[in-house]
């Protein structure tokens, strides 16, 4: 059975899956190159079916995730505040103070919903014109946002018995949910509606830092371990875990809710409003997962959802709740939802139980460079091509030399994380590099950036590797760390680091480059950070790559397997 799954909302894209194996999942901001834009996504339909080597006549059933969205049909850019906009018209925004009480309920969920139905019946006629007019004629089917974030992390982590938990914003009137997983289907066990969402909270305070909500949190969580958590209590009585799940008391939302969090103090310097939100988040988060772990029994932990890009959050919950084992879906926000909507269908069609994935190379090619071509001519007469029968010596030798080294090879990468194939790798020998690569891609973070590791190198360095390495495959998490004083580049502050640890089997010659690096150094790792620009995506094909290399991003550039390095 071939399923195609459809997200058109925050990082809209598509994947294909057929008898439950993932053939192709491709986001739209990679082919539009507008990073985490909105709307229907054609061109990842086009794409996934080209990859998936399927027409649409072959599909037998389109899953979409999300109910209530309004109807983009070309996809567009991201729009600050878009994540807000819808919601300060409505109801919950204007009279929350006066029926907080009812809004924190089930009955404000039920009445969302309800109030919902019109848009969603519009929805479903004008996606279902659309599908047909690009030559589908198969079922459509719909489903809850929130479903999809959970079938994403279920099916993909492996555990036939697991507690699924999902975090985000909002999506389809809810913020936060918590199943069990167990013979492949899923029992919903608890709902948070949207009014109490913690994950908001988050967003408000990097929109107070001058940041982008719904883009920009993780800025928030590098900027958080240089300041003072000092803003705990003014946090916890605006929002709070109770009975299961959140509880908005303050009854505020947006820009409400902002102008009271900006009353906790004049002088508030950003360091400390992260350091405050980032310390509030994690611990109400682990309240809300050992609360469930108890009641269930269940100690292994599947995650989805926006707040789980949070990477400290995850360690806390791999380390202090009880739980056995923690894995975050790769693609954990919205760009997920597609996937999540087509396993979901599926299991619902079919048996489908629970698997692990061992890389996420699901997209395309880079694609060749065409003779004649103006990428062609800057190749012949600014680069020289390195006749080599060994890229990964050549690359570890670069590396040595401090220089920077672009990869763009083979399938690309599913998720916000750069895994080897759209990947800048340098040498973390010195804290410079830090500031080199910041200035190269036009960043301004407050991290070092992430390692690569081999799998044997990775349990002396990362302290409780062992529980969670499935999601340090996808750089998903952090450690603490220890004996890394000739890699500083890759430890933050708080002594931790996000790695990702490369096994042989998954990428080959990407496996090579780090070993030939740590073989010609003794330097355990290598910087891994992704390939492309600040506020632009990950590089997608051989042009994108190459007009990196042009402007200085790189130094060399390994390209469908050859290295290519500056005249």
């Amino acid at each position: 059975m071939k399923i195609l799954g459809v997200s058109d909302s925050h990082d809209s894209g598509a994947a294909v899956i057929e008898d439950g194996a993932i053939l192709a999942a491709v986001n739209e901001e990679r082919l539009i190159r507008s990073k985490l834009c909105w709307g229907f996504p054609s061109n990842s339909i086009i794409k996934v079916l080209e990859l998936a080597k399927l027409a649409p006549g072959d599909i037998d059933l389109i899953a979409v995730a999300s109910k209530n969205l309004p109807i983009t049909e070309k996809a567009h850019p991201y729009q600050e505040g878009i994540l807000f906009e819808e919601s300060n018209r409505m109801l919950a925004s204007k009279l929350g103070r006066r029926m907080g009480w009812f809004f924190e309920t089930q009955h404000w969920v039920r009445a969302h919903r309800l109030l919902g139905t019109p848009k969603y019946l519009s929805r479903k006629k004008a996606l279902g014109a659309i599908f047909r007019k690009m030559g589908f004629n198969c079922p459509v089917k719909y489903f809850e946002h929130h479903q999809c974030h959970a079938a994403s992390a279920y099916f993909t982590g492996g555990k036939k018995t697991a507690l699924v938990i999902t975090s985000d914003a909002a999506g389809d009137a809810l913020s936060a949910t918590v199943s069990r997983g167990e013979d492949g289907h899923l029992m919903r066990l608890k709902e948070v509606g949207s009014f109490n969402s913690l994950a908001k909270y988050y967003s408000y305070v990097t929109v107070i830092c001058g940041f982008k909500e719904g883009r920009h949190e993780g800025k928030i969580t590098g900027l958080a371990a240089h300041g003072k958590p000092v803003y705990l209590e003014n946090l916890g009585q605006m929002i709070e875990f109770r009975n299961g799940g959140f509880s908005n008391k303050s009854h505020l939302r947006h820009e409400a809710a902002k102008k009271r969090i900006l009353e906790f103090d004049a002088s508030a310097k950003k360091e400390d409003l992260a350091a405050s939100v980032q310390q509030f988040t994690e611990e109400e988060m682990k309240k809300f997962a050992k609360y469930w772990i108890g009641r269930t029994g269940i100690e292994d932990l599947v995650l989805a959802g926006g707040i789980f890009a949070n990477v400290r959050i995850n360690q806390e919950l791999l380390e202090n709740t009880g739980a056995k084992s923690v894995f975050i879906h790769p693609h954990m926000g919205d760009g997920g939802l597609a996937l999540g909507a087509a396993l979901y269908a599926y299991s619902l069609e079919k048996k489908l139980e629970p698997f692990a994935i061992d890389d996420v190379y699901f997209g395309n090619e880079p694609g060749e460079i065409k003779e004649g071509s103006r990428d062609s001519e800057i190749i012949e007469k600014k680069y020289r091509r390195v006749e080599t029968n060994s890229p990964e010596t050549e690359v570890a030798a670069l590396l040595k030399k401090e220089l920077v080294v672009g990869l763009c090879n083979g399938r690309m990468e599913y998720g916000p994380r750069a895994l080897g194939n759209r990947t800048i790798l340098a040498n973390p020998s010195k804290n410079e590099i830090n500031a080199d690569l910041n200035k190269r891609l036009k960043r301004t973070e407050f991290m070092p950036f992430a390692p690569v590791f081999e799998p044997e190198m990775a349990p002396p360095h990362l302290i409780n590797y062992v529980r969670g390495q499935y999601p340090a495959k996808f750089m998903t998490i952090t450690f603490y760390t220890e004996g890394l004083e000739n890699a500083p580049a890759i430890v933050h502050i708080d002594n931790t680091a996000r790695p990702q640890v490369i096994e042989k089997k998954a990428n080959p010659a990407y496996f090579g480059m780090v070993r030939a690096f740590r073989e010609e150094t003794g330097i355990p790792c290598a910087v891994n950070t992704s390939f492309n620009v600040h506020e632009e995506p990950i590089v997608c094909t051989a042009h994108d790559a190459l007009m990196s290399f042009e402007q200085g991003c790189i130094d060399a550039l390994v390209l469908n397997g050859e290295l290519f390095v500056k005249k």
